[in-house]
């Protein structure tokens, strides 16, 4: 059973940051706070190793559906009809100290558009280094995103960013239209996905388009797109992106692993 979201009294009288914040995560996450709900702005947090008092005044106690981490944050659902979807965003500020903004989707449009995205976007990295196995043929080369390409040989997907120790943080499997109909058809896609399943963030691009699966000659219509949705319900964490065009798969590829670097990487 989850554990309660608690919210009692900071005891220090001299902290500009009057509350405590329990997330129930990680064996509890505490955090000093501004206030006790984002309702007309973010509210501002400190994760400062704080330890949660021995007798706590408490303020507010709230039964919690669902806390878990995505990337550089944390999405808290509590089990109450209103006030009930929040997320915390942590953010690495100069000097290597963490702030954190706890926020619900009003409050995060009321900041800025796309707050609650990573706060480096893969076309302003510098030195992003992507792998592309050797097995790829007329492979991406990146050359309009100036990303560096190095050759290497990838346990999973097609292309890839890794972490320090040569682990892969991230991969794309690329797929041409009809090499992606015939893996779908053969069974064969579902072996790679669940290979990509296991990396900590993986996505499948298709130079086509998701209508052109109803043009298919030699099978009735829908009969493929129905195969693509339990492939997709049995392995959820994969999404499979229609780009479209090479050009488009391309971009697409870039940025998710551009994404993925600075999402994944810094956490």
């Amino acid at each position: 059973m989850t554990e309660p979201f608690v919210i009692a009294r900071n005891p220090d009288p001299d902290s500009t940051l009057p509350y405590l914040l329990r997330l129930p995560i990680d064996d509890g996450i505490v955090l000093r706070a501004k206030s006790t709900w984002p309702t007309t702005a973010r509210v501002f947090c400190y994760e400062g190793g704080d330890a949660w008092p021995d007798d706590p005044h408490i303020v507010e106690t709230h039964d919690v559906r669902s806390c878990r981490r995505r990337g550089s944050a944390i999405d808290l659902l509590l089990a109450r009809r209103s006030n009930n979807r929040s997320q915390f965003v942590f953010t690495q500020l100069k000097g290597g100290r963490t702030a954190v903004f706890w926020q619900t989707a009003k409050t995060a449009k009321a900041a800025r558009p796309g707050a609650r995205m990573p706060q480096r976007r893969a076309s302003g990295q510098t030195g992003l280094v992507i792998v592309s196995d050797p097995r790829e043929r007329y492979a991406y080369r990146f050359a309009a995103q100036q990303a560096d390409v190095e050759r290497g040989t990838l346990r999973a997907g097609d292309y890839a960013v890794l972490d320090d120790d040569g682990e892969i943080l991230a991969a794309v499997e690329r797929k041409r239209f009809d090499n992606f109909v015939s893996g779908v058809v053969d069974g064969s896609l579902q072996f790679q996905l669940a290979e990509l399943s296991d990396l900590p963030r993986a996505a499948v691009v298709v130079e086509g388009r998701y209508e052109d699966l109803l043009r298919l000659r030699h099978t009735q219509p829908g009969w493929v797109m129905d195969l693509v949705a339990r492939i997709q319900v049995r392995h959820p964490g994969v999404p499979i992106v229609f780009a479209g065009s090479r050009k488009h798969a391309e971009e697409y590829t870039y940025r998710f692993l551009g994404a993925a670097r600075a999402e994944v990487g810094e956490t």
